[in-house]
């Protein structure tokens, strides 16, 4: 199986602009997501989809393989399926951009142990929260999913409501996906349901429309750079990283 990892770039990001470049400890924020998903072994290759010349020329300073996509995509499944039109593969597992710290294991997660089914394929992983204040964050899209795995709700909300018992623990969606070229096709070419609507995750056009999203549970702590504040908060945990490897 031919599986291409693919790191959606967007410069213009009105939390934080030039998001992609913003330096971590020397090195733009690019360049440390791309560094972990190069390390998977079962992804063929790996490639930046940017919309922005400056993203493309930081990525070819560091010899990254990257592709120029339209900035007019509404979201990033867009980008991807513009993507998918431009290099071919059995499947494509879109990694987040903005989680520098993301392990290596969870981007395994997403792939597919066998052959891509020939109907549309979704998967993406889940990491549980044990910080009160993530479980509130409504940036974080908290999940419940059956007992194979299959999404059944997802919200910014915290969900379930602890009504008849807190014997569990919150989970919360991870930026890594992984489409096949049907569900790339799906999504771009279908229309926002009303739950997509009301609360604006993307995965809910495929549970509108009762395709199975299959989800993998990960022992994650990766946290995504929306904000400076979180920017603070993923240098200093990379400087200690970096600490950790010299010892």
């Amino acid at each position: 199986m031919k599986i291409i990892g693919v790191i959606p770039a967007r410069y213009q990001s009105s939390r934080l602009l030039g998001k992609p470049l913003v330096d971590i400890c020397g090195k733009p924020m690019v360049w440390w997501v791309y560094q972990q998903a190069k390390k998977v072994g079962r992804l063929s290759e790996v490639y930046v989809a940017t919309d922005d010349e400056r993203v493309q020329n930081v990525c070819n300073e560091y010899g990254i393989n990257v592709v120029m996509t339209s900035p007019e995509h509404p979201s990033h499944v867009h980008r991807l399926y513009e993507f998918s039109k431009i290099v071919e593969a059995d499947a494509y597992v879109c990694i987040c951009g903005d989680e520098p710290l993301i392990e290596v294991d969870a981007i395994e997660a997403v792939i597919p142990v066998s052959t891509i089914p020939d109907n549309i394929f979704v998967c993406g992983v889940m990491r549980e929260l044990a910080d009160p204040a993530e479980t509130i964050d409504s940036g974080n899209i908290k999940i419940i999913t059956n007992n194979e795995g299959i999404c059944i709700a997802l919200s910014r909300t915290p969900i379930p409501y602890p009504y008849k018992t807190v014997q569990f623990n919150y989970r919360k969606t991870i930026g890594i996906e992984c489409f096949n070229k049907k569900a790339l096709e799906f999504y771009c070419n279908s229309e926002k349901g009303f739950w997509e609507s009301v609360e604006d995750i993307m995965m809910l056009r495929f549970i509108e429309n009762r395709i199975p999203v299959h989800f993998k549970l990960v022992n994650s702590r990766s946290l995504s750079v929306d904000t400076p504040k979180d920017l603070e908060k993923v240098r200093t945990l990379m400087q200690q990283k970096l600490e950790r490897m010299k010892d």
